[in-house]
């Protein structure tokens, strides 16, 4: 491996690591030499993610953490902190999907295309806001409760997963959207921010990935079909892929590169 891309030695938290995307980033990063703390609400996911960094040789900790709560994350923090000494990389990747109308449509019929039925019951006050909890404000405290530790040291990698939806309208997700945009805004406020202290602050946003967020439409066939059809590369994102990215930007051969918004989406975003 080029010395560059080397994460040995380093300590990286991972948030939404039990499945899909965090998984395969905590995966990769370990694979590169970090080792991790594992962060979700889901122990047992957190766990087993746990076991898969122990059999890559580096060391992890599962620490149960609901992002969308600034003081469970102050305490995933000290408890990383606790048990590596320092945070060199934050990796910002929890989230959460829904799809709903902002208001009822009185005609299903002419509603906008692929709306189901179960979907015509507008968005709740408390939908819309866990979706920006967690989103949005789960990165904000995240960056808020390590940046501190990482100004001292004047060192830090910070990524923050966004979506080909922060720059792309689509139906139905206007609480989605609506967080990723936030995500790519903040991200370039605290890459200006921390630039002085050797913090950089980078975003990844990949498009259509099956996981088991997405699951619902990836898995029927039409559904599956229209995802491939609409991606000009006409084929399913690599979660590796993915990893792959957030290893380059967690690693000294990024130290250049702070404020940036990396779309790994096949194209979407090209047009």
């Amino acid at each position: 491996m080029l010395p560059d891309l080397s994460l040995e030695g380093r300590t990286a938290i991972v948030t939404g690591a039990g499945r899909g995307i965090g998984r395969e980033i905590a995966l990769v990063l370990a694979e590169a030499g970090a080792d991790i703390v594992a962060a979700a609400r889901t122990e047992s996911e957190i766990n087993e993610t746990v076991e898969a960094v122990s059999a890559l040789g580096r060391q992890a900790i599962a620490v149960p953490t609901d992002v969308s709560k600034s003081s469970d994350v102050d305490s995933m923090v000290a408890t990383a902190l606790d048990r590596f000494g320092k945070i060199d990389i934050l990796v910002n990747n929890a989230g959460k999907l829904l799809r709903l109308p902002v208001a009822p449509f009185p005609d299903v019929t002419l509603s906008p295309p692929r709306v189901t039925r179960e979907s015509v019951t507008a968005m709740t006050d408390e939908e819309w806001q866990s979706i920006i909890d967690i989103n949005l404000s789960g990165v904000f405290y995240c960056c808020r409760a390590v940046a501190p530790y990482m100004m001292e040291r004047k060192y830090g990698k910070i990524i923050n997963i966004g979506s080909n939806n922060a720059t792309q309208a689509f139906p139905l997700v206007a609480a989605y959207n609506a967080s990723k945009a936030g995500v790519n805004m903040i991200t370039r406020v605290m890459a200006l921010e921390w630039a002085d202290y050797n913090i950089c602050v980078n975003a990844i946003g990949p498009g259509d990935y099956h996981t088991e967020m997405t699951d619902r439409t990836w898995s029927d066939a039409d559904g599956r079909q229209r995802h491939l059809d609409g991606i000009p590369m006409h084929r399913e994102g690599d979660l590796r892929e993915l990893g792959v990215l957030a290893a380059y930007l967690a690693s000294p051969a990024s130290d250049y590169m702070t404020g940036q918004l990396v779309y790994m989406d096949g194209g979407l975003t090209a047009r």
